[in-house]
């Protein structure tokens, strides 16, 4: 019996060891059956789309960047899998939390800033005035851009949580509630269960699109003109 609605999203369990967190690397264990199981239609179909995402990529990256799009696809991959694996019954959703997003985005904003500094730094400085601004409007120009700048690893991480939590308290509520009613109403709750599950697969796989799209134009910023 959950205590409150947002229960669900507690990472910690009655053991003294928190198991909930070990869902997030249940993808290792598919990893080997590759390598000794003859390809399948499941396996055909990552297929394309990894040439798929990699064909995206490799145009917004630029020809001449070679092996980010790896770094990329392998992104999506991780975050697309774990919030498929939220959807299941009894799974915990650990893309539900900022622990685990901003581990994601600002190790990588971070590694961004520091390659674009370090290297292309009159770049980096051009960067915090865009094209045409006004001699009047670059001191407050370079403030907007660098205040935008730091957000990035916030703004990609809280995109992610957000929808994931949206959905899943929805389904929570819904669920509860489907006790407590009479079974003329409850085919319409079904109804709408089953409709919000594929709306959350849906959402699962237009965010880890979105993230590794969004994650990839702001490396191009940086990498591209470097390049």
């Amino acid at each position: 019996m959950m205590t409150n609605l947002f229960s669900t999203f507690d990472p910690a369990t009655s053991t003294s060891l928190s198991l909930n967190w070990m869902s997030t690397f249940l993808g290792l264990i598919l990893i080997p059956q590759v390598f000794w199981i003859i390809p399948s239609r499941y396996n055909i179909m990552f297929s394309k789309m990894f040439i798929k995402l990699h064909l995206e990529f490799k145009t917004l990256l630029g020809e001449s960047i070679k092996g980010f799009t790896l770094m990329f696809i392998s992104l999506f991959t991780f975050i697309l899998f774990n919030n498929m694996m939220g959807l299941l019954p009894y799974i915990f959703t650990s893309s539900s939390h900022l622990v685990f997003t901003m581990s994601l985005a600002i190790p990588m904003w971070i590694s961004l800033m520091v390659f674009g500094w370090t290297n292309q730094t009159k770049y980096m400085f051009a960067h915090l005035v865009p094209t045409g601004t006004p001699t009047l409007l670059m001191p407050l120009m370079v403030c907007i851009e660098t205040v935008s700048n730091m957000i990035r690893p916030g703004s990609l991480a809280v995109r992610l949580t957000a929808n994931m939590i949206a959905g899943h308290l929805l389904m929570s509520l819904l669920g509860n509630n489907a006790t407590e009613t009479s079974t003329i109403i409850m085919p319409m709750i079904m109804l709408t269960q089953i409709m919000l599950m594929m709306f959350e697969t849906a959402v699962s796989m237009i965010q880890a699109y979105v993230f590794s799209v969004l994650s990839t134009l702001y490396t191009s910023e940086v990498v591209y003109e470097n390049s």
